[in-house]
Formats: structure tokens, C-alpha cells, sequence
């Protein structure tokens, strides 16, 4: 894999997990909880989402095979559900990060490791950015790696959540998490349009 591929898979998953708008979702159901259940939840959300994002990584195409459901067709369809999942972001209407706790229910599952964390775009994305056909197991699993990063810096901004809203405030975590949104519109448009042309992954 390339160093723009590498750069590529990184910034989309970046804007599909979304690190900086998971911390008020993380600051909101968490704070009737003590520090150390905090924490705990914390941990626990992030090694979920992993568990969720790596299965469907490795094993979602064999899924869409079984089902036979082309990659081109389900990049395209991943496309326009990424686009509207940016567009979810840029006007603030997504269902996750508004979606509250359920009684008896842990936090730390739902809602932060999914769908906040584990989000739709974000299981679309691992599987059109690591196709069986043109991505070895290795490459697979440096995109797993990226993953893992990306999850690292989820879990650091969300124990960094009441430092980092309090020097950034809610509204610039808001700015910032609409930036993410018009460069996950963008990746979005550009995943139809190189599948469009036949070509699996950003063309």
C-alpha cells in the first residue's frame, strides 16, 4: 500500500469514527458516573468498538458475497450513506450523537461504542477500503492497524473529554466536527465516482 492509500484509509476513518465529535456524546452519558466508572466505560466502549469494526473489516465482504452483493454496488451504496451521514454531521442531525441511554443498559455498548464510535459509516468504510479482491491479508490488516490508531485517539480525547471541552468549548468541538463532515461529503462523492468508473476504493 501506497503512502496516499495509507493516508486515504486514515482520513476516512477518522471522519467516519469520528474521535472529536464522540467526546460530548462520552460527556453526556457518563456524567452521572464516578471517575473510575468513567474511565472504566471508556476503556470498555473503545475495545467494543474495535471488536465490532475489525469483524466486519475481515469478515463483512465474505458477508456481502454470500448475499451476492457486488463491492462496486456496495461501494457506491456506502458512498451515499456516507454522504448522508456527512451531511448528518455538518447540520448536527445525527441520530448518535443525540441518542440517550436506555435503562439497564451499559453506556459503554450503547449508545458509545455503537453507533457512536462503531457507527453505519464507519462499518461501510472497513469494508469498501479493504476488498478480498485487490487487498491481501496483510494490507488488510495495516488498514486495521490505521484502525486501531484512530480508535487510540478516540479513547485519549474521551479521558482528555471535560480538559478538552473546557479549552476548545462545545461550540468549537462542534466547528471541528463539521470540518470532519465536509471532508467525509467529499471522500463520499469520490468513492461513487470511482466505483462509477469501475474502480474499488478512492481511485
Amino acid at each position: 500500500m501506497s503512502f496516499n492509500e495509507l493516508l486515504f484509509d486514515f482520513v476516512t476513518l477518522w471522519v467516519t469514527i469520528d474521535p472529536i465529535g464522540t467526546v460530548p456524546l462520552y460527556l453526556s452519558v457518563t456524567k452521572d458516573l464516578p471517575a473510575r466508572a468513567r474511565k472504566r466505560a471508556t476503556v470498555k466502549a473503545t475495545f467494543v468498538a474495535f471488536l465490532i469494526l475489525a469483524g466486519f473489516l475481515y469478515l463483512g465482504q465474505y458477508l456481502l458475497e454470500a448475499m451476492h452483493v457486488e463491492m462496486l454496488s456496495f461501494q457506491i451504496a456506502g458512498g451515499i450513506v456516507l454522504f448522508l451521514f456527512a451531511v448528518s454531521m455538518i447540520f448536527d442531525k445525527s441520530s448518535a450523537s443525540q441518542a440517550p441511554a436506555e435503562a439497564g443498559h451499559d453506556v459503554a455498548v450503547f449508545p458509545l461504542a455503537m453507533p457512536s464510535i462503531a457507527s453505519p459509516g464507519a462499518l461501510l468504510a472497513v469494508v469498501v477500503l479493504t476488498d478480498n479482491n485487490t487487498h491481501s491479508f496483510f494490507q488488510e490488516t495495516l488498514t486495521c492497524a490505521i484502525m486501531g490508531v484512530v480508535l487510540a485517539a478516540t479513547l485519549v480525547l474521551m479521558l482528555l473529554g471535560d480538559w478538552f471541552i473546557a479549552v476548545i468549548g462545545r461550540s468549537g468541538a462542534n466547528v471541528l466536527s463539521r470540518v470532519m463532515g465536509m471532508i467525509l461529503a467529499a471522500v463520499a462523492v469520490q468513492m461513487v465516482y470511482s466505483a462509477m468508473h469501475g474502480t474499488l476504493g478512492p481511485g
